[in-house]
């Protein structure tokens, strides 16, 4: 059975956002931990306890990304094009860091060596920040319009640089991205780690909690004051490729003239963050990763929100922006892809519900010191 056509498209719509904050949320634990861990970790011992708790989960965590990737490649394929060329270096940059991690995981205690393993964790450090930065990097570019043209025979140009995307208000937007991951592997590890390695980890979510919303608010001030973000006034009747540019785009704020329901989901990220901060004040770790899980669901969810229906705006040829209603794969492509997703999806959920509750206990140094060699 083939769904109607608008409808598919609104679909995958929700479903990419999905896949995005379950990468978010699942591989933000693993970010998060990367980034914190030369600061909660005194001892070799201690930072083998961190990454330890991440140990089962890491390379789960990042088919999420694959997954993402892959599912925009099929149902979004003209930005998935367009993207890849344009934030090119970016991408580069997200690919090298994230190889350090997982080499970083498997070699760091081959050798007993403390100049050898300090180097993998700093290189872990790394791994982990750059990715979270360039993410929120480039959704701050997103929301602002990316320098994008298309010609009359479909050919996308973009007229940017990578420094160009290292603008003051994406640079805002990669803070939070850090922040907020960083926040996410705090929790994680006051639920999962050494309770040494807890009682630091806790001390850093109960400062930068404050810190996270204030950003958060400043960037979201930022946005409505500069009167940031376009709007979709006309859409003609073109079909095939020549209908990405039969449209009419104009400038308008993100979030202008649309109904309350737009403001629950940044509302809902303020909240979540606050009770996050107020969980882990009370050492309420388990609760905390849950409103943490939903502060960073809550926090993407307000962009995609306030930039619907747009995927890629155009700062330079308003006509040529990407949107999910001229974007798209063909009907029967997202049909089948659709059914694919009804029966796949819950079966992963399922058991990767069960490998994390099967594995949830305290990763402690005595364990790390007894089992040595049996362990990252």
């Amino acid at each position: 059975m083939m769904l109607d056509y608008e409808l598919l498209k609104l679909i995958w719509w929700c479903l990419i956002g999905v896949l995005l904050i379950g990468f978010a949320i699942a591989d933000g634990m693993d970010m998060g931990t990367g980034i914190l861990l030369p600061v909660v970790g005194r001892s070799d011992a201690e930072r083998r306890s961190a990454i330890n708790t991440i140990a089962p989960h890491w390379d789960g965590n990042q088919v999420w990304l694959i997954t993402a990737g892959g599912a925009i490649f099929a149902a979004w394929p003209v930005v998935y094009a367009i993207a890849f060329s344009s934030f090119y270096f970016a991408m580069l940059l997200v690919l090298l860091a994230l190889f350090f991690r997982p080499v970083g995981f498997d070699y760091r205690s081959k050798i007993e060596s403390t100049r050898w393993r300090a180097s993998w964790d700093w290189l872990i450090w790394f791994g982990s920040l750059v990715p979270a930065l360039v993410f929120g990097v480039a959704f701050g570019n997103l929301l602002q319009g990316v320098p994008l043209e298309v010609d009359g025979l479909m050919r996308a140009s973009y007229a940017g640089s990578f420094f160009g995307l290292l603008n003051p208000f994406a640079l805002l937007c990669g803070l939070v991205s850090v922040l907020m991951l960083s926040i996410h592997g705090g929790v994680w590890l006051m639920a999962r780690a050494d309770e040494r390695v807890a009682m630091r980890a806790r001390r850093i979510v109960l400062g930068a909690g404050p810190l996270l919303l204030m950003l958060y608010l400043l960037a979201g001030v930022w946005m409505i004051a500069s009167g940031m973000g376009y709007r979709l006034a006309a859409i003609g009747d073109a079909s095939g490729a020549m209908r990405l540019l039969d449209k009419q785009v104009v400038g308008a704020a993100w979030l202008d003239g649309v109904g309350i329901h737009a403001w629950l989901a940044p509302m809902l990220g303020m909240v979540m963050i606050l009770a996050t901060w107020f969980l882990a004040w009370g050492s309420r770790s388990g609760l905390a990763l849950v409103t943490s899980s939903l502060s960073v669901a809550a926090v993407i969810a307000s962009a995609g929100v306030a930039m619907f229906p747009f995927l890629m705006p155009s700062s330079l040829q308003p006509e040529a922006s990407l949107t999910l209603w001229d974007a798209t794969s063909s009907q029967l492509t997202l049909s089948v892809m659709f059914w694919v997703a009804l029966v796949m999806t819950p079966v992963i959920l399922a058991y990767t519900s069960w490998c994390y509750v099967k594995m949830w206990r305290r990763v402690r140094v005595a364990e790390i010191e007894r089992d040595a060699h049996a362990l990252y």
